[in-house]
């Protein structure tokens, strides 16, 4: 199986869900000092959360994407914790490829369009229970993937039934640091075991 690719085939796609009340507030997480000391694995979306969702392009047809270094340094910070790092997008491009690569991310599975089935093979591999994941999204192909696992963050500007399935909205938007606010909020109580 190759992760550049996609895995679709490992299970049966999921539903995205149906549309939700504007401005509901984030689901409450009982214990989050619990919840965070017991993360192993961190997982994220890319177009929206490690990028400001904008698709730009140059004259020649290339595409560029704008990433935040200290999204970079967060994702850094994690792996030198322990965890399991992995980006999941339903893009595919070779410079998501090359960001995965430069931040030695181990799992970096592009062209997804069941991201419950990724996180599934990842439990599997590395024998985390999704209660051990953490993940930020932020669209509607992101919902079924943060309503399973034991942490669930979105950017600031995600759309409103992300805002409903998550327990922390940041205040930070997608591409400007919001991935490095959730991982400080994870770390605060990880690095004090």
């Amino acid at each position: 199986m190759k992760k550049s690719q996609g895995i679709a085939s490992l299970s049966k796609r999921t539903k995205a869900g149906s549309p939700l009340k504007k401005k509901d507030p984030p689901r409450l997480l009982s214990k989050p000092e619990k919840v965070f000391k017991e993360l192993r694995l961190f997982a994220t979306d890319v177009d929206g959360v490690l990028t400001d969702a904008g698709m730009y392009y140059g004259e020649s047809g290339e595409e560029f994407k704008k990433f935040h270094t200290r999204d970079g340094m967060g994702i850094k910070l994690l792996q030198a914790q322990g965890f399991i790092t992995a980006i999941i997008t339903m893009e595919n491009t070779k410079i998501v490829a090359r960001r995965g690569k430069k931040l030695g991310i181990p799992e970096v599975f592009q062209g997804a369009k069941d991201k419950v089935a990724i996180l599934r093979h990842l439990s599997e591999k590395y024998g985390i229970p999704f209660a051990q994941m953490a993940y930020i999204g932020d669209d509607v192909n992101d919902v079924e993937a943060l309503k399973i696992v034991g942490y669930a963050a979105a950017p600031a500007d995600c759309v409103e039934q992300v805002r409903q399935v998550v327990h922390y909205v940041c205040k930070k938007n997608g591409g400007e640091g919001a991935v490095r606010e959730v991982i400080d909020r994870i770390l605060s109580v990880k690095i004090l075991q």
